[in-house]
């Protein structure tokens, strides 16, 4: 039995719902979870800075003898990953990849549509991803710039008049290009898939990248035998993070992080 933590990464709040998923799946592993509160969001910045941070949080969790990496963004997994895997002699598990193999195994028209930050759909990984698995597929990505900073203030719920009209306004053409898949392709938007699922429809199947990840992540270790415990680490505000911490749990826990400098690795 290897009782060494799983590290799980993000640039900041959204990865949260990414780990709640995973210990739901494995309750008796020991977790670190770093956000990079300091730097948030990656999704508007350059791949160079991308990576340099995606790096800083990664020698942060070897510091920590973590057996196992998830990168919690859909930013950094697609910017970033391909280069940390070469760098570290460790499981290293993104959402990018399984959000993209599960919408291949999904679409049924042929039609999939990817929602994401800007640097995400820039990056066209998940087009490519998925295009490589089935060339038939046609792939729709929509930048979503502004789900990020409303989810964080807490804007997600039905009959939500601001989050339903900024939802109509970003879906509408993938609603009308007619996906029948549509993968929820950053970590803060699986908060949105109530609002999301009744605008586009009964007909489309959404995908939470994050949770697949989750998935994936679970297949990879024997269990564990106990109670598996959480530590938290932000780079800035770490009682800002506490405070929205419950909203991606989706319960009232005692975060406590920890304020790291990422400077330092």
């Amino acid at each position: 039995m290897d009782a060494r933590s799983i590290g799980v990464f993000d640039s900041g709040l959204g990865g949260i719902s990414v780990l709640r998923d995973i210990v739901e799946l494995m309750p008796c592993e020991n977790y670190i979870y770093f956000g990079d509160s300091a730097h948030a969001p990656y999704g508007t910045k350059t791949r160079e800075a991308i990576l340099e941070r995606s790096e800083q949080c990664t020698n942060f969790l070897l510091a920590k003898d973590v057996k196992a990496i998830v990168i919690a963004c859909n930013t950094a997994s697609a910017l970033a990953l391909d280069t940390i895997e070469k760098e570290i002699d460790l499981p290293i598990i993104g959402v990018v990849k399984p959000g993209a193999q599960m919408a291949v195994e999904t679409t049924q028209n042929k039609r999939v549509g990817v929602i994401a930050t800007e640097s995400t759909i820039q990056s066209g990984l998940y087009q490519q991803l998925i295009t490589e698995a089935d060339p038939a597929i046609t792939v729709y990505g929509k930048p979503c710039p502004l789900f990020v900073p409303l989810v964080e203030n807490g804007r997600v719920h039905r009959g939500d008049v601001v989050i339903e009209t900024v939802v109509k306004e970003y879906l509408t053409p993938l609603k009308a290009a007619g996906v029948d898949t549509l993968i929820l392709g950053c970590t803060h938007y699986p908060l949105l898939e109530e609002v999301i699922g009744d605008f586009m429809g009964p007909d489309v199947t959404l995908i939470d990248s994050g949770a697949e990840a989750a998935n994936l992540a679970s297949t990879q270790f024997d269990p564990n035998e106990g109670t598996g415990t959480t530590q938290y680490f932000v780079s800035d505000d770490p009682q800002g993070f506490d405070q929205l911490a419950e909203l991606f749990l989706q319960e009232k826990v005692d975060v406590g992080a920890e304020l790291v400098d990422i400077s330092r690795y």
